[in-house]
C-alpha cells in the first residue's frame, strides 16, 4: 500500500511536468496605458490647442455676426414703422413743394431777380441777370459754393 501511494504521487508529479512542458514558450506583451487626450499625453498637443483656439475664435465671430444682424434688423424694423414711413413721405412732399416754389420764383412768369432762403442750416442766395442764374450756398461753418447755370439751356 505504501508503494501505491508513491506511484500515485509520482504520477501526479509526472502529469504536472508534462503539462508545464507541453505549454511551450509562453509570451506576452508589455501592458501600456496611454492617454487619448493630447492635453494629458503631449502627443499632438499644439495641434489640439490650435483646434480649440480656432473653435473659440469661430464661435466669438459667430456671436458678433449674430448681434450685428440683430441690430440691423432692429434698425430696419424701426425705419419701417407706419410713423417712420409717414415722416419720410411728409418730408418728401415738403421738399417737392419747396423745389416747385423755388423754380417758380427763379424761372416762372413772375420770377424774382434775386432772393435767399435757408435749407437745413445752409443759406442759399440766388440771383439772375437774364442769361444766368447764380446760386451761392453758404454752409454753417462759413464755407461757400457758387453754382452758375445758363438759363437758355435749363430745360426739361
Amino acid at each position: 500500500m505504501g508503494h501505491v501511494v508513491v506511484v500515485a504521487c509520482m504520477g501526479v508529479i509526472l502529469m504536472f511536468v508534462v503539462v508545464v512542458f507541453s505549454l511551450g514558450n509562453a509570451s506576452a506583451d508589455e501592458m501600456l496605458f496611454k492617454f487619448k487626450s493630447p492635453s494629458f499625453s503631449g502627443n499632438g498637443v499644439s495641434a489640439h490647442y490650435l483646434t480649440i483656439e480656432n473653435q473659440e475664435h469661430s464661435r466669438k465671430e459667430t456671436i458678433k455676426e449674430e448681434v450685428q444682424a440683430y441690430k440691423e434688423e432692429l434698425a430696419r424694423d424701426a425705419n419701417n414703422t407706419t410713423l417712420a414711413r409717414f415722416i419720410r413721405n411728409l418730408e418728401s412732399r415738403i421738399y417737392a413743394e419747396l423745389s416747385r416754389q423755388l423754380v417758380d420764383n427763379m424761372f416762372g412768369e413772375t420770377k424774382s431777380e434775386s432772393g435767399s432762403f435757408t435749407l437745413e442750416g445752409n443759406k442759399v442766395d440766388y440771383s439772375t441777370d437774364g442769361s444766368f442764374v447764380s446760386l451761392k450756398i453758404t454752409d454753417t461753418e462759413g464755407g461757400q459754393t457758387t453754382i452758375t447755370v445758363p438759363i437758355g439751356s435749363f430745360t426739361f
